[in-house]
């Protein structure tokens, strides 16, 4: 990780977003792993989602909270959910959950049929980016 404020997630994300054919625009739910409050800023800026240094208000204006125009981490994400050390899987089950539409409330993201899961590992040095759709 030659940059402590880039990860991975600057290439696999656009990888993951081309060979989808989408764009960021196109996402009805998004799942981001959060080992650390830094982790899901980071990973916004290196997908796209903001440009460097505007993850902290993109997040701070309250757009990923349940019925928020941005949903994320829809389950509460590793932080306050539940972070068995192997979060990951979790971001996987949430989206899929998103896409068959499981939930009832809030926490359904209502019509969902795409959703972006990116997970980090290492020191934020190993990224994936996954793009899933209902259809």
């Amino acid at each position: 990780m030659p940059d402590l404020t880039v990860t991975g997630a600057a290439k696999s994300g656009p990888a993951a977003l081309r060979m989808a054919g989408v764009t960021h625009a196109d996402f009805d739910v998004v799942e981001i792993y959060d080992s650390f409050t830094i982790t899901v800023l980071l990973t916004l800026e290196s997908l796209g989602f903001c440009k460097p240094g505007e993850a902290g208000d993109f997040a701070r204006a309250v757009r990923t909270r349940p019925g928020g125009e941005f949903p994320m981490n829809t389950n509460g994400g590793g932080l306050s959910y539940t972070h068995p050390g192997m979060y990951g899987i979790f971001l996987l089950i949430e989206a899929t959950r998103q896409l068959r539409g499981d939930f009832t409330g809030e926490r359904q993201v209502k019509d969902a049929e795409l959703a972006l899961v990116h997970g980090t590992g290492g020191v934020l040095s190993s990224t994936s980016t996954v793009v899933l759709g209902r259809g």
